[in-house]
This record gives structure tokens, C-alpha cells and sequence, in this order.
């Protein structure tokens, strides 16, 4: 904290341990909701609503209790999807979502418009307010996962989620068009900013398949997305193409009766996430997070230079999840601090300076310094009690910031 600290935090710019301001809400007492995850895209016109019903739709496939909450207040489609007309009620204990034919809970605008063609025309305050009435005052009962169809860019409402829910990553949605570098880095740097993990990347609009050869074309040329996808240490989940079918579905209501497997890795992936959390709740499994600051898949000689930062979730001393997080920055102190906020209890480095290695010690945090080798190699070395700290620091650079301090 600076000596000059007046504790408006809200208007404060400067990254600090000691920030009072806490926007998030509690969801409304008779909801349950384990994971939120948000689906997001850079610009309009890419499927963003399209891939957030079929994940809904995949999950609840796989017998799990799903929701959507649209946070897409002035251009709400998703209970056209499900060919929903009724409109959401309400009692004295709050606001009632609509169950679509298979048991997807819904809450949009539109549930609450008295005609779906009335057009929206607030303030950016007022749809970020009810976006988070739909959190707070909507009774969702018991939701395994929740799918925020957000708005497109990085403005009013998906702040307001990232501030306000406790969302669980989000999976970024684009089309192959050459400006796909520039949207998806727009949408990467922001839930770097709010720190929320992104999940991965959705390809919509991929190809189109012949149905004659079944011929896959690519109408919008080369795709560049895996080498996108590689700049931001983030994964390709998904590639889907032009399909006139699933547009003629999403037009009639029927999309839960649309049959494709387009989505199903990540939907493992989501899967794995909260079976995982239970039998670690159930086993009482001991757990650690390990983070190697790399480049390329090797440890980075420098820690506040490093491209991103791998973090290696493990149970009972074996890797079970493995998430890529690009380096958000290093302005001085920051690095420790996110680490920490992303419950890493082992950090690993070729070289890291002075400074780093207090705050990450004050936070009980454990320091491996210089180690070299690949990520993966090094983590199963640390956990086989082979891998230690040479206890080195960093006096390379001239400036006090340059190695994360």
C-alpha cells in the first residue's frame, strides 16, 4: 500500500495486496451452483449464443443438472433455441427460470419482455444491474453447471459477470477470419485482467463438409487459429463447421434435439473437473498446485520474463490437470500475488530475483530455483522428492523489476 493510500480502491488503477473492494454477490439462497463458466467472444456474429446451447445441451446429455444465464440483454436468443414462449414468474421468494424440454434451466430478458421483439434500449449501468439480479434473484436450485452467454466485447456486462460471479473460466468462441489474432487477444488479455482461467478456444464456422464427397472446404481460407491458440498458451477445443441443419434447429426450438459430438472434449474436460472436486471432498486426497514458469514447454531462465506460467494440478502425487496461463505481466510484486490468488503452493525457475522470492515465502509459497529441463519432467522430479533448489537468485538485470520482484 502507498502512503499516499486515500482507500478509494475503486478508482484505484495500482495492482495492491490491501484492495478492499469486493464486487462479488452471493447467488440467491436457494440456489446451489457448482461451476460458472462464461462463453465470450471478441465481435458479434461468431455463434456465441449457438455453442452456449450446445454445451448446455451436452452436459445435460451426460446427466448432469445445466443452466443458462443470459447476460446477452440486448440481443437475447437463447430461449429461441429451446422454442421457449412462456414467460419466467416470480413469488415473494424471487424469480422463477424456465425449464426447457429436457430440464435446462433458463433466465433471459426475453422470459421477462412481454413481447420478444420489444427492443432493449438501457444505459450500460442498467443491464449490468440486471444481469446481476438474474445471479442474485433467480432461484436456479441445484445446478452442477451454469453457462453465461455473454455479450460480445469487453465492456459493461462481461466485467460485471467477471466481477460480480465466481466463474470458473470461460471458452472463447471465433470464426477464421483474419482479424481472429486481434478479437481473441482482446478477449484473453481481459480475463487475464480479472483473472479467470480460459478454458479454451471454439472455432465456429470452421468449414463447410460436402455433402456429396464430404469434401471439407474452408470458405474463409486458411485457419490460424492453432497458431492463435499457441501465442496465448491456450487450447483448440473445438472445430465446428457451417451446418444448415443446426441453424434450421436453433430456428424451429429443437436444438436438444440436435445430435453432433463437436463439443465433447471439453465437455470431458468440464466433466473431469467436478468429479474430480468431489472425490477430493469425499477421499480427503491430499492436493498441491505446482507452477513452472516456461517458454515453450521448458523452464524459463528468468521468471518475470517467462511466456506463461504451467500449472500442474496434483492428487496424492500425481498430475491430473495441466493448465497453461499466459504471463499477465511483471510490475513489481505482481507475479507472486496472482500466483498465490490461483492457489499455487509450489513455484518452479530457472533464475527469479530477490524480491520475488520474499513475497513468495511470506506466503508460505515453496521456491525452486534454479532448475532446468522441461515443465512436465521437472514437476514429476519435485514430486518423486528428487528436484530441489540450488537457492539462487537472479542478478542479471540492472532494474529491481526485471525477474518478477
Amino acid at each position: 500500500m502507498s502512503e499516499s493510500c486515500d482507500q478509494a480502491c475503486g478508482s484505484c488503477g495500482e495492482e495492491c495486496e490491501d484492495r478492499k473492494v469486493d464486487f462479488s454477490e452471493q447467488p440467491h439462497e436457494l440456489s446451489r451452483i457448482k461451476k460458472v463458466i462464461g462463453v465470450v467472444s471478441g465481435k458479434g456474429g461468431v455463434g456465441k449464443s449457438m455453442v452456449t446451447t450446445l454445451l448446455a445441451v451436452t452436459m445435460k446429455r451426460k446427466g448432469y443438472s445445466t443452466a443458462i444465464l443470459d447476460a446477452d440483454i440486448t440481443g437475447p436468443s437463447i430461449p429461441r433455441a429451446f422454442g421457449i414462449n412462456d414467460k419466467a414468474r416470480s413469488t415473494e421468494l424471487g424469480l422463477f427460470p424456465i425449464a426447457s424440454k429436457t430440464g435446462i434451466e433458463i433466465m433471459s430478458i426475453n422470459l421477462l419482455l412481454e413481447h420478444d421483439t420489444d427492443p432493449v434500449v438501457w444505459r450500460g449501468p442498467i443491464i449490468a444491474n440486471t444481469v446481476k439480479q438474474f445471479w442474485t434473484d433467480v432461484i436456479w436450485g441445484d445446478v452442477d453447471y451454469m453457462f453465461v452467454d455473454m455479450p460480445p466485447g469487453t465492456g459493461d456486462v462481461p466485467l460485471t459477470v467477471f466481477q460480480s460471479l465466481p466463474v470458473d473460466g470461460i471458452i472463447i468462441v471465433t470464426s477464421p477470419q483474419e482479424l481472429v489474432s486481434m478479437i481473441v487477444a482482446k478477449a484473453v488479455k481481459m480475463a487475464e485482467m480479472m483473472n479467470v482461467p480460459v478454458l479454451g478456444l471454439v472455432e465456429n464456422m470452421s468449414y463447410f463438409q460436402c455433402p456429396d464427397c464430404a469434401k471439407k472446404h474452408q470458405l474463409f481460407g486458411d485457419s490460424r487459429i492453432e497458431e492463435v491458440a499457441k501465442q496465448h498458451g491456450i487450447d483448440v477445443v473445438a472445430k465446428m463447421p457451417i451446418d444448415t441443419s443446426l441453424a434450421g434447429a436453433c430456428d424451429k426450438g429443437l436444438i436438444e434435439l440436435f445430435d453432433n459430438n463437436w463439443l465433447d472434449h471439453i465437455a470431458e474436460f468440464l466433466e473431469l473437473e467436478v468429479d474430480l472436486e468431489e472425490n477430493l471432498k469425499e477421499n480427503g486426497e491430499e492436493q498441491m498446485k505446482i507452477a513452472v514458469a516456461s517458454d515453450n514447454g521448458l523452464v524459463s531462465g528468468h521468471f518475470g520474463h517467462c511466456e506463461s506460467f504451467m500449472i500442474y494440478d496434483t492428487v496424492d502425487g500425481k498430475v491430473v490437470k495441466t493448465e497453461a496461463v499466459p504471463n499477465p505481466g511483471h510490475k513489481p510484486g505482481f507475479l507472486p500475488v496472482f500466483l498465490n490468488d490461483k492457489g499455487v503452493n509450489v513455484i518452479i525457475s530457472g533464475g527469479m530475483g530477490g524480491g520475488a522470492v520474499d513475497i513468495f515465502n511470506e506466503k508460505n509459497i515453496e521456491v525452486i530455483t534454479g532448475a532446468q529441463g522441461k515443465a512436465e519432467d521437472l514437476v514429476n522430479s519435485y514430486l518423486l522428492g528428487e528436484l530441489k533448489s540450488t537457492g539462487s537468485v537472479c542478478h542479471e538485470h540492472q532494474h529491481h523489476d526485471e525477474c518478477g520482484e
